[in-house]
Order: C-alpha cells, then sequence, then structure tokens
C-alpha cells in the first residue's frame, strides 16, 4: 500500500475507534484473568468536555490500555451524575425562558421537564470522550439516576436509618437562597470580601441610656431576642437584669449574661439572633430565648421586616443603615474585612438558616477510612502529601447534612402519616412504608392515600459515595458476579478538590457496606491552569475548546501534550504549543515508519557489523527503558513514564538506530537487520499505544497484516529480559566520539562524503565494540589505534581518550592555527577565574560543597581543553 506522506489524524481516530467499538474490545465481562478495573468520575450529565476533564480521562484511559497489554481483565466504567443542584438550576432557568414558574407544577410535572432536558443535552460529554480515544466500557454506562442506581441510594438510606445512623434534625444549616436549598459545609466557599462594621444604638428600657453593639448585618435585627454580657464585665453590671428595645421594630428584649461573650473584643456586648447565627443559636438554647426567622427562603425579608418585607437583604442592609442613621441609632460605621460563605455551585452568599432536616451520623462511620489510608496503607493517594488534607477534613468531621430542598434527585424514603415531628417511617417504598406505619401507629384502616412522602431529594454526593458499588449491583445483590468480580477497583484517577466531597466518602461507603476498600491507589490531578497560572475557566475566557485542540493538533497530539506537563497533583501550566509539541513527536514517529517501509529489502546481501551492533544496543536500551517506565507507573509518575518512552523514541531510535542501520543512498538493507528494525518499532509502539492509541494501532496495522485478535490493543507488553547495562554505558561514549567527529566535520567544513581518518590514543581502555558504528556514522576510511599524539592532525578528547584527525589539503593551517590561539587564549582566561575563585579562603570556606565540587570540574575540563589545544597546534606548526 502507499503510505500518506502526512499522518491524517482526523481520518484515521475515526477510522480506528470504529474498529475498536466494532469489534468490542472495550468491554469487559468476568472471566478467568486477573481484573483491572477503574470507574469514571462521573461527570455533571449537563456537563461538556473541558479541559480537566481532557487531563483527568487521558490518564485512566492510559491506565486501562496498558494493563489491557499486560493481559488484565480491565474494565472501565462510564456515566454522569444527575448533579442536583446544577441541573435543577439550568431546567428552572430554561422555564423561567419560556415563563413557566416551578412553583407553578407539580413534582412530576417539573421532573418531566427535568428528565426531557437529560434526554437532550445529557451524555454529550461521554460522546465528546470518545474522540479523545477513551475506551471505556460503554455497555456499562451508568446514570446516578437510572432505576437501579436510584434503588441502591434507596437501600442505602433505608439501611443506614435502621442502624441508626440516619436522624432528622432541627439544625441550622447553609442555606442557598439562589438554588433554595441547604448546604453540606464543604459545598461552602469561605472568600475574604470587605465590607463594612455597623455600630447600632440600642435603647435601655425605661431610661435614656443605651449600648452600643457592632455588627456586620444590620438586617438581622428583627430577629434579635436578647442582648448578651459577659457577668465579670464591670463596665455593664448596672444592665443586669434589664431590658432593651431594639431599633426600628421598637421590640423588648431582655439582658442576658454570659461567659460567651469576649470582653475584649468589639463593644464587649452581643446582640443574639438565634435563627440566623449558629454560636446564637446555642445561646438561644442555653438561655431559652425566642427564635425568630426573618428571612424567605430566596433571602428577602418575610413579614417580621415590616416595612421592608419582599425586599432583597442587601437591598435592605443599605435601606436600614439610613433609617438607623436618621433616628439617631447609628453610632458609626467601619469598613470591615470578613469571610463570607458562598455556595460552591451558584456562588450565592450562604444564609444559616434553622431548617428541619436529615443528618447521617460521621463519628463512628469515618474511622475505618481513617485508618486505611492514614495508618495501614491500605489505600495510597498519590502524591502522598494530599494525606495532611485527608487527615485535616476526616478527624474534624461533623454529621453530614443530607437531605436537599430539590426535586430532582432520588427523594428522601421518609412516609409522613401524621402532622407530628416524629410521625413518619422510613421504608423503601410506599407499600413497605404503610405496613411499618400501621405497625407504628396501630392503625389498620391507613391508607397509602394517607402518606405524604419527604419532599426533599438527597445530596448529590449520597448518590455518588455508592459509585464504585452501585455501578456493578453490589448494593442491591452483594453476591452478583460482576460485583464479586470488579470489586475493590485498583485505580482512581481524580481531582484533589473533591478528596473529601466524593473519594473520602466513596472509602467510608466501601468499609461500611463491604467491609473492603472501594480502591487501591487514587491518583491526584493537578488543575490545568493557563500560563499566567489563572485556572482555566470559561468566564475569563482562557480556556480552549478540548475539540478545536483535537481537531488542530489530533488526539495523539494532545494527549501527549497534556501528559508531558502533568506531574501527579501539581497544577498544569498549559500552552497550546504543548500540543504542537505532542503533533511533531506524532510526525517524527511516522516520517521513522515511513523511512523504515521505504527501504528495498535484500536476502543475498549479509548484516553488516554496525547494524548487528546497533541492533543489541537498541534491545539493551529498551529494557533500560522499560523498567524504568515499569517504575515510574508503579508510582504513579505517568508523565515521567511517557518522557522515557518519548526519549527512547525520538533520541534512541529515530536519532540513533535508524541513522545507524541506514543503508546507503540507494541500496537494500539486509533481510536480517530490516525484521530486527520492524520488531523494535512494534515494540515502541507497544509502549507508546496507551499513550497515542490511533498513530499506534495505524502503524502497527500497516506493518503487517493482522487479524482482529492481532490488533494492538490487545496486543502484549514489551516482556522484561535481562540485558548488557555496559553496551548502553559504552554507546554513550561513542555518541561523544561521534560528536566530536562532526564538530570537526562542521567547523573545518569537511563533508560528509569526503572520508577521513581517525587515529585514537586509548589511555582509558575504552571498549571497542562499536568502532564499526564510529566508522559508519563518521565516514572514516581507517579507525586506528596509535601510542603517541599524531603530528599534524586536528584532535579533541573524550574522558581521558585522544582522537586525531589526520589534516587533509582543503584545510588552511593557518586559519586554523588562528582560531585555536584565540580559543586558548579565551580558555586560559575562564581557567584563570576560576582558579583565582578557589583561591579565595573566604570563598572555599562559606561554599557549599556542591558549588565547590562544581568550581573544581570546570577547572579539571579546562586544563583538559588547553592540553588538547596545545597538542593541536603543535601537529600544526
Amino acid at each position: 500500500m502507499t503510505i500518506p506522506a502526512q499522518f491524517d489524524a482526523q481520518t484515521i481516530e475515526n477510522k480506528w475507534y470504529d474498529y475498536w467499538m466494532k469489534n468490542n474490545y472495550f468491554h469487559s465481562k468476568p472471566d478467568h484473568r486477573t481484573p483491572y478495573t477503574i470507574v469514571i468520575p462521573p461527570p455533571n450529565v449537563t456537563g461538556v468536555l473541558h479541559m480537566g476533564h481532557m487531563l483527568n480521562n487521558t490518564i485512566q484511559d492510559v491506565l486501562i490500555r496498558r494493563a489491557r497489554l499486560k493481559g488484565f481483565n480491565a474494565c472501565w466504567v462510564p456515566g454522569t451524575d444527575h448533579a442536583s443542584i446544577a441541573t435543577e438550576a439550568k431546567v428552572v432557568a430554561k422555564l423561567k425562558a419560556e415563563g413557566i414558574n416551578k412553583n407553578d407544577l407539580t413534582r412530576e410535572e417539573f421532573l418531566a421537564h427535568a428528565w426531557e432536558w437529560t434526554d437532550k443535552y445529557g451524555g454529550v460529554i461521554l460522546d465528546q470522550l470518545k474522540k479523545l480515544g477513551a475506551s471505556c466500557d460503554w455497555e456499562r454506562t451508568k446514570f446516578t439516576m437510572d432505576p437501579d442506581m436510584s434503588a441502591s441510594v434507596i437501600k442505602s438510606f433505608v439501611n443506614l436509618y435502621n442502624k441508626g445512623l440516619i436522624y432528622r434534625g432541627y439544625r441550622m444549616v447553609n442555606w442557598d437562597p439562589e438554588a433554595k436549598t441547604t448546604l453540606s459545609d464543604e459545598e461552602v466557599i469561605y472568600e475574604e470580601q470587605q465590607g463594612k462594621l455597623y455600630f447600632l444604638k440600642y435603647k435601655i428600657e425605661g431610661s435614656e441610656d443605651f449600648l452600643t453593639i457592632a455588627t456586620t448585618r444590620p438586617e438581622t435585627i428583627f430577629g434579635d431576642t436578647a442582648i448578651c454580657i459577659n457577668p465579670n464585665d464591670e463596665r455593664f453590671t448596672h444592665l443586669k437584669g434589664k431590658k432593651a428595645i431594639v431599633p426600628i421594630c421598637g421590640r423588648v428584649i431582655p439582658i442576658i449574661e454570659d461567659e460567651y461573650v469576649d470582653i475584649e473584643f468589639g463593644t464587649g456586648c452581643l446582640k443574639v439572633t438565634p435563627a440566623h447565627d449558629i454560636n446564637d443559636k446555642a445561646l438561644g438554647e442555653k438561655h431559652n430565648l425566642e427564635i425568630i426567622d426573618i428571612f424567605n427562603e430566596d433571602a428577602t425579608l418575610n413579614s417580621f421586616g415590616l416595612h421592608y418585607q419582599g425586599k432583597d437583604r442587601f437591598v435592605v442592609r443599605e435601606a436600614i443603615a439610613k433609617e438607623l442613621e436618621t433616628i439617631g441609632a447609628l453610632a458609626k460605621t467601619e469598613i470591615h474585612l470578613n469571610k463570607v460563605g458562598t455556595s460552591e455551585r451558584t456562588k450565592a452568599v450562604i444564609e444559616p438558616r434553622l431548617s428541619d432536616q436529615w443528618f447521617l451520623k460521621m463519628e463512628d462511620l469515618v474511622k475505618p477510612a481513617i485508618k486505611s489510608v492514614l495508618e495501614d496503607g491500605e489505600i495510597k493517594l498519590h502524591p502522598a502529601r494530599f494525606n495532611n488534607t485527608y487527615a485535616h477534613w476526616l478527624n474534624n468531621i461533623r454529621d453530614w447534612n443530607i437531605s436537599r430542598q430539590l426535586w430532582w434527585g432520588q427523594q428522601i424514603p421518609a412516609y409522613f402519616y401524621g402532622d407530628g415531628k416524629e410521625d413518619f417511617v422510613v421504608a423503601e417504598n410506599i407499600e413497605e412504608a404503610l405496613k411499618l406505619a400501621r405497625e407504628k401507629t396501630l392503625n389498620l384502616k391507613l391508607e397509602t392515600k394517607d402518606l405524604r412522602q419527604d419532599v426533599d431529594a438527597l445530596d448529590t454526593w449520597f448518590s455518588s459515595w455508592l459509585w464504585p458499588m452501585s455501578v456493578f449491583g453490589g448494593i442491591m445483590d452483594p453476591e452478583s458476579e460482576d460485583f464479586k468480580y470488579y470489586y475493590p477497583t485498583n485505580d482512581l484517577v481524580t481531582g484533589p478538590d473533591i478528596l473529601f466531597f466524593w473519594v473520602a466518602r466513596m472509602i467510608i461507603a466501601g468499609y461500611e457496606y463491604t467491609g473492603k476498600k472501594p480502591f487501591t491507589n487514587v491518583y491526584l490531578t493537578g488543575l490545568v491552569r493557563d500560563k499566567q497560572r489563572r485556572k482555566m475557566s470559561k468566564s475569563l475566557g482562557n480556556s480552549p475548546d478540548p475539540l478545536d485542540l483535537i481537531e488542530k493538533f489530533g488526539a495523539d497530539g494532545v494527549r501527549v501534550g497534556l501528559l508531558l506537563s502533568a506531574s501527579a497533583g501539581n497544577d498544569i501550566m498549559f500552552d497550546e504549543e504543548l500540543c504542537n509539541q505532542g503533533k511533531a513527536f506524532t510526525n517524527k514517529i511516522w516520517n521513522a515508519f515511513k523511512l523504515i517501509k521505504g527501504w528495498e529489502v535484500s536476502d543475498a546481501i549479509s548484516q553488516p557489523e554496525a547494524s548487528k551492533v546497533a541492533i543489541e544496543w537498541y534491545e539493551a536500551k529498551l529494557q533500560q527503558t522499560l523498567l524504568e517506565i515499569e517504575d515510574n507507573f508503579e508510582k504513579y509518575r505517568i508523565s515521567d513514564a511517557l518522557m522515557a518512552i518519548y526519549k527512547l523514541v525520538w533520541d534512541d531510535f529515530c536519532s540513533w538506530f535508524l541513522e545507524m542501520i541506514k543503508p546507503a543512498y540507494q541500496q537494500p538493507i539486509d533481510s536480517v537487520t530490516l525484521a530486527k528494525a520492524i520488531e523494535m518499532l512494534e515494540n515502541n509502539m507497544k509502549l507508546l499505544h496507551p499513550f497515542m492509541p490511533f498513530l499506534t494501532e495505524e502503524i502497527w496495522q500497516i506493518l503487517a497484516e493482522r487479524t482482529t485478535e492481532e490488533a494492538l490493543i490487545v496486543s502484549t507488553w514489551p516482556e522484561i529480559k535481562p540485558y548488557n547495562a555496559g553496551l548502553i554505558t559504552d554507546f554513550e561514549n561513542t555518541i561523544e566520539v561521534i560528536s566530536g567527529i562532526r564538530t570537526i566535520r562542521k567547523n573545518k567544513n569537511i563533508p560528509f562524503k569526503d572520508a577521513i581518518e581517525l587515529k585514537v590514543v586509548n589511555n582509558d581502555k575504552a571498549s571497542t565494540y562499536f568502532d564499526s558504528v564510529i566508522t559508519k556514522l563518521g565516514n572514516i576510511t581507517t579507525l586506528e589505534y596509535v601510542s603517541d599524539k599524531v603530528d599534524g592532525a586536528l584532535s579533541f578528547r573524550v574522558k581521558s581518550n585522544e582522537y586525531f584527525i589526520p589534516i587533509t589539503g582543503n584545510i588552511d593551517v593557518e586559519a586554523e592555527i588562528a582560531k585555536l590561539t584565540a580559543e586558548l587564549i579565551y580558555t586560559q582566561g575562564f581557567l584563570k577565574s576560576v582558579q583565582n575563585k578557589l583561591a579565595n579562603e573566604k570563598f572555599v570556606a562559606g561554599a557549599p560543597e556542591k558549588v565547590l565540587a562544581n568550581e573544581r570540574q570546570k577547572e579539571a575540563d579546562a586544563l583538559a581543553k588547553i592540553e588538547t589545544i596545545e597538542h593541536s597546534l603543535a601537529g600544526l606548526k
């Protein structure tokens, strides 16, 4: 066949992905082999591919393709997450644009719209992953709202409730007024913001006196139910037992005493608003204070806000400040830096709010997860520095608020049969709930129509924490063949930003439900940033479209570009030039492949000595690199593994090996060498396949006719064998010799077609094994070992060996003497400066040993160079 001059990435990518899919290479089912399993971190169902996904999924694909080649039964389970807050917000916005208010719909009507949205936009990201080459088992694709996945979540809730680990409590929660739902502590981002500190004057009942209280939130005065002073604060002794009047609303509230108040902080007294501050709530409970909630669910003020009812909290803040100033109740304001909690999803400022919510007790559940990572090492985080972050989160864990005031998600399986807060049962379905309700009430007349299911949905993370188990049916059927075969999984690749949200919780769930870890290794990728170190995002406009990059540089080029800069846990400074480097590597390999395929072969000629030596060296080099690659994969240094292969292919194979075996111009190559060259190229393709699947499959399939069982994707990883390390060391010296010859040719304008002689004084008894290679690559007529320096010759050194090239008639001796003299003078000056530094006692006493060793090496190199130049000059005069 005719091999195209250029590698046509788009055509080849489509061809081989279709071929892999058609032959079902990605699909896995239990068999006699050892399984290797990865579950995808499920992206949002309505998401689209971004640079973070590109990096994360490329790494997963590298691991899964390598496992396939190493003979494992590789299974990569894809899927998406229903992302309750994000998806519901998008559906609500779509409905609003159509003039439909969510509140005017029934739950069923709203869910119909949500499913329509999901069916239309969901799963786009999975199709985009195929463009990247992701070899997921698409037959196993899961969605967290699939019927079996939802059933797993409900069963899990009921199980934990029956164990006494889930409870319903009236607690202060983080309220997102934009999404109109509660959030867990981990979904709140604290940001330092500049605001104002307002000093408010509260009049003392029955007198003209007042006390001053500082607050950042003057709008919350409508919820004040006490003022608190420290009983030991002598400044306020006269206020004990008295009452104060809240400005504007005129409510009379008690002045209470509690040592909780810091005498030194602020004005020394505190306004107590139990409905809107976690610490105030504790004070309120202790002193039996009234609780007044002043906000609607969208953070506008309710009727307790009087004439501010229906207005937004931030609008009200400024208006109240003006009113307080007008009535003389605002003493002053100051600029104030404050940490403000914002919603991770909507960016809205969080409101503390008292609410009936469902909580999961974490104190005991978390213990096995702490032990497995931080004590036993049963699960390893890569890089290990994230152990500290993990430890901090888990050792300070609080009960998990698992309910959300949303409709999109698994509905909480609690069924109320009365108006009391405890009038409920928890069951997997309404029929089971009815039985439990009848037992609990002893009322056999109860019907399903008398039961009301809790309207809230469960936190999305409460679904995805079951992911490694539920995708294999492990919650519903722990004895299923798939679950017993594939679980625990092997590696998890994800970002450190969800180390607690998802990773730690999966570990907790794994031990709770199976007594086993969910995975063995967690590879934590860095964030993809731009050259200015900014996180890539659509809003900044600094994130390229991954599909555009694939079209421009090819999927293989993009994969290589990303991975060359992606060390575990470290952020990636992304530059399109990296993808260009990946594309250049693709072209380099393609050209090397074309070169080999373009050689004519002859069985009539014997194998040259240089080719025989080259093959022995490259086989050793490949084995050395193979060990390096294995070590890097074991340590989850994926980019280092790629770099080792990159150097092997670009430098050793293309730049040296092919040059050593290349036949003379328009001459054939011997059949033995060509067969070995193809074998080496095939081994290179095996090593590169996990990183560059499309290019390597194309070359593999052209090199020989292959059956579907012989495709590269299901081939075998190169076998580790003993190798001669001495060959590698000797060849490093050979490279220096060849470089020395080439430098003299270049500097003296001696064309390569002009053969030259080489004479060697072998002072350090260097190996002569590669002399045939030196002869070929240097175009040497005779290579002779001599005992003395050669007069009238140009020379260079490699270690203590001296190499002499006798002068031919086309060298201008006078010009050469002038050039060498100038070089000698410069080197002597350089040597003097180094020796002056080493003669300086102060420098020698204070410099680190590494610096001193470097200076001494400079001195030795300069002395050797001077000696060589002087010999060359002596030979020319």
